[in-house]
């Protein structure tokens, strides 16, 4: 197992508490507070162990056992390869898969996206570009803005026509924006990642449930898990 693999892994651990917190203060359902303190004790629950137990009475919160740690650990030696220059791109691809890691869960539990952390997501992978922009080549801020807003149109149509939740255009303003400056066909490719990930995954779902004898109905599939996976997969194949 070579260096690179092994801090990665590190951080991701070192970080998966935290992301532990964020999932279960924002994996609650539409209309309901956000959950601040374990339900059961009151003890805040912002660092949660890999068990995802409330340290002072054990309650469940959260996703389950070593899930956000595996996941986090994953990600952390996806975007340890995809690293590169410059280091403010780096950054941002990093503050993209640490809270994405958070809002996969919580998207796949809840079926939201909350404005709590894919507004900071936003915002963060703004700045590191901006800050990125004197170093870029000819057009390439330009073409992170064009292919944020295509993104983000694209998906707000869709919440505008009731097909996905607010928080998926955010989502994709950023991912978009991160996604531009490696270049179009690395946009499109991480779109066109998305599309297939959601088919097969929706194709899993649906022959589990003919092989169970269920009746197949909507599978009310969670759109931000594949997004962030298949810009994570176009900038690793890039």
């Amino acid at each position: 197992m070579g260096p690179v693999v092994v801090a990665a892994v590190l951080v991701g651990l070192l970080v998966a508490p935290l992301l532990r917190g964020l999932v279960a203060r924002f994996a609650v359902p539409e209309g309901e507070p956000w959950c601040e303190d374990c339900p059961s004790c009151g003890r805040p629950a912002r660092l949660l162990p890999p068990t995802g137990r409330c340290p002072g009475c054990r309650e469940r919160l959260g996703a389950g056992p070593w899930t956000v740690e595996a996941v986090a650990a994953a990600v952390a030696v996806a975007v340890g390869y995809a690293a590169d220059r410059p280091v403010v791109v780096t950054l941002a691809l990093v503050w993209a898969a640490a809270l994405g890691v958070a809002l996969g869960f919580v998207d796949a539990r809840v079926r939201r996206l909350p404005y709590r952390l894919t507004l900071p997501l936003l915002g963060g992978v703004t700045a590191l570009l901006l800050a990125a922009a004197p170093t870029a080549g000819p057009g390439v801020p330009l073409r992170c803005l064009l292919v944020a807003l295509t993104v983000g149109g694209v998906l707000e149509l869709a919440v505008w026509l009731g097909a996905l939740g607010p928080g998926d255009s955010p989502l994709g303003l950023a991912l978009g924006g991160l996604l531009g400056w490696y270049g179009w066909s690395v946009a499109l490719g991480g779109l066109f990642a998305a599309m297939v990930l959601a088919g097969l995954w929706a194709t899993l779902r649906a022959a589990a449930a003919l092989a169970r004898r269920r009746p197949v109905r909507g599978l009310d599939l969670p759109v931000g898990p594949f997004l962030l996976l298949g810009a994570l997969t176009a900038v690793l194949a890039r």
